[in-house]
């Protein structure tokens, strides 16, 4: 959804935008093309191995960090507001692709899943000493697994006996206990893994609190999400300012809250078929737009 995204952003020349997930640089290339020679781009990206696809152009800064340090690191080059944020959400298709990075159940390698190879704890790490509880926690809620119980109780009685720190040694011990399709049910797994590894839902909701009083007036964000996690924090805070959706709010509570964001489309813009063929990852992707008010 490139082109969606970038003319949602519905781009100011000389302005200046920040692409919180540089990744490949795919998005940041297209917002450079729509810019003028006086637009200023900030592309943020805690994983250093992006740091290669950058262009060879003035205009663009690279942050080499998490986008929840967005204000932080803004404000270091003097940007008090911008005229557009974009954030894409989840793995990038290199991080996948690495098989040694431990992102993908397609290869084995160590189960690391850091997105900042400068972060200390590893997925190895989450299964080796999160307690039984901790487990069915993050399963259940990060990856949606139907029986996150018996997962966290199977992980706990194995890893007592032998190690689980290898893809395969952790897939050839839970094999007993999949659940239905066994490459779908491995996804929402490491889904999980990665999740709390990366802190992802954490850095998001941080970023997010920050993009209304970065934006300028009118400016907008773009954000793609992959998941439902993701996605609900994202459509909440656009429309109604917070994290919780309007049936949440406590009854016992006069504050309400009040978003500085206009929802430029009620419904996420999806992939198209062709994009769905050119790139099968994209078939969970959702797109949401919001404007400042």
């Amino acid at each position: 959804m490139l082109q969606e995204t970038v003319d949602g952003l519905n781009i100011r020349p000389a302005g200046i935008y920040v692409d919180c997930t540089f990744g490949g640089g795919g998005h940041s290339r297209a917002i450079l093309a729509a810019l003028g020679p006086d637009g200023k781009l900030f592309a943020f990206d805690q994983d250093d191995a992006a740091r290669r696809n950058l262009p060879n152009d003035d205009r663009v800064i690279f942050i080499p960090h998490n986008f929840r340090h967005l204000q932080r690191f803004l404000r270091l080059h003097r940007v008090e507001q911008v005229d557009g944020v974009l954030a894409d959400l989840g793995v990038s298709s290199h991080q996948f692709d690495e098989g040694e990075r431990g992102f993908s159940i397609r290869y084995d390698a160590g189960l690391d899943m850091r997105m900042d190879q400068r972060a200390t704890l590893r997925a190895a790490d989450v299964i080796a000493t999160y307690s039984e509880q901790q487990l069915h926690r993050l399963f259940e809620q990060f990856g949606e697994v139907t029986n996150a119980k018996t997962l966290a109780r199977t992980i706990v009685a194995v890893r007592s006996k032998i190690p689980l720190a290898t893809i395969s040694q952790f897939k050839a011990a839970l094999q007993p206990i999949v659940k239905g399709n066994p490459n779908k049910y491995f996804a929402q797994v490491f889904q999980a893994l990665r999740i709390e590894v990366n802190d992802e839902l954490g850095a998001l909701k941080e970023m997010l609190q920050q993009v209304p009083l970065l934006l300028r007036h009118r400016g907008r964000v773009a954000m793609i999400t992959f998941h439902s996690l993701e996605d609900r924090l994202v459509k909440n805070f656009f429309k109604n300012g917070t994290f919780e959706t309007e049936e949440d709010d406590n009854p016992f509570e006069n504050k309400k809250s009040v978003s500085l964001l206009k929802v430029v489309s009620k419904k996420p813009v999806l992939p198209g078929s062709e994009e769905l063929k050119r790139n099968p990852r994209s078939r969970s992707a959702k797109l949401r737009i919001a404007e400042k008010i």
